[in-house]
């Protein structure tokens, strides 16, 4: 049986990387009726950030990644550790310097193991390969012993892991060796590069699968993103539900290129998957980013949403009545005119639509620029659902108030 696991240290914020590694580690066990298990590597006392590792498991549920068996806490394993770790000393693998325990690198070998991402063998000469602590002085381990004991004990069969990782392998390869257990199978994705061709980073932008969703991107646009940074089907398919993921995953379309985050991307995926919502999924949705949202509002605005939280932009307007713009200084002729019409009709689309672009006829205006001067009027900004729609939402009296609000600033 297939068992992987997602390891992450409470450090900090859930890395849209961390994500990628959960989700192929998930689908890749899944996908062969295997388990997939969590671990909470918490040995680092010093960097731990208080509440991290729930916040983790909250964000990991909120994708579906579901794991079968009870999180493994390293911090609560510290015995085991030093038991491993002295084990090590007892067979000649390790050795004691200054109360911390090193591992004791062969001369002259080469240490050599199969990344099954990569798809390829990688050697290290062992005169490159540093001794590296395995327990510290203070009694708590490294990731290097660790890992590799977690890993054994709890029958990881495949271990995938951030490529940052890799020059640490042959450490880990020797510690497996000394220990007398059986080497899983390792992989390491290509890193996730930022627009300029760097590696991702938060100084360099948005890496926070926590602040994606906080500027409301929906976690299946994200997931569907991140799933297609250094994976790709047979078919160039796009979309997947995890799911879908599971069922057609093949790590045979791992790629071996760094993939770039692309912004514009995600934002179409976000755009699809908000448009597949139904209007009162989506009302709620949308709650936390324009309390005052109702229904009727929904339908003119889904289909330009790219992300949730750009229903306040688009139509923050209903509940707040718009400064009057700098555009409408000048002529105000067409929304006296506007005004004058639309406060003798009935308030029906056809109707409204009607007289106005009558009006508009008569006297020989530009329709774009009369319904612009319009627009910024009633709605103040260029950008807005239709705006008829609009009108009839905000009723007949206030439109006509923001009308006369916006020529009072016209002197």
């Amino acid at each position: 049986m297939i068992r992987t696991r997602f390891a992450p240290s409470p450090t900090g914020f859930l890395h849209i990387g961390g994500l990628r590694t959960a989700a192929y580690a998930f689908a890749l066990a899944k996908h062969a009726n295997g388990q997939f298990l969590l671990r909470i590597e918490d040995t680092d006392q010093k960097r731990e950030v208080l509440g991290a590792a729930n916040k983790l498991t909250e964000i990991l549920k909120v994708f579906g990644l579901q794991w079968d068996e009870e999180p493994l806490i390293q911090s609560k394993r510290i015995d085991t550790y030093s038991l491993a770790a002295h084990q090590l000393v007892d067979s000649g693998g390790a050795y004691l310097e200054d109360g911390a325990i090193r591992l004791k690198v062969p001369v002259n070998e080469t240490i050599t193991f199969r990344d099954f991402i990569l798809n390829k063998d990688i050697s290290w000469a062992s005169d490159n390969v540093p001794n590296a602590v395995l327990l510290k002085s203070n009694g708590f381990p490294t990731y290097h012993l660790a890992s590799v004991v977690d890993d054994h004990e709890s029958q990881i069969t495949h271990v995938i892991r951030a490529v940052e990782w890799l020059p640490s392998t042959p450490i880990h390869v020797l510690v497996y060796k000394y220990l007398g257990y059986d080497l899983p199978q390792i992989g390491h994705p290509t890193d996730i590069l930022d627009p300029a061709g760097g590696k991702l980073s938060k100084r360099k932008g948005n890496v926070s699968v926590e602040e994606f969703i906080s500027k409301g991107y929906l976690p299946e646009a994200i997931l569907n993103f991140v799933i297609l940074l250094g994976w790709a089907p047979k078919d160039n398919r796009e979309l997947y539900s995890l799911d879908e993921f599971v069922k057609y995953f093949d790590p045979a379309g791992f790629q071996k290129s760094n993939p770039v985050l692309n912004q514009k991307k995600l934002d179409w995926f976000n755009g699809h998957y908000i448009r597949q919502k139904s209007d009162a999924e989506l009302l709620q949705l949308i709650k936390p980013y324009l309390p005052e949202i109702t229904p009727a509002i929904i339908p003119l605005i889904k289909d330009r949403l790219t992300t949730l939280a750009q229903a306040h932009d688009l139509a923050g307007f209903f509940f707040t009545r718009p400064r009057p713009s700098e555009a409408h200084q000048g002529e105000g002729g067409p929304l006296e005119s506007a005004l004058e019409v639309l406060s003798g009709v009935t308030w029906s689309k056809e109707t409204i639509e009607s007289k106005l672009l009558g009006m508009i006829k008569s006297r020989g205006w530009k329709t774009g620029d009369f319904f612009m001067s319009l627009r910024l009027a009633v709605c103040g900004s260029k950008v807005t659902p239709p705006l008829t729609d609009s009108m009839l939402i905000l009723g007949k009296n206030e439109v006509i108030l923001r009308i006369k609000n916006s020529l009072s600033q016209l002197g």
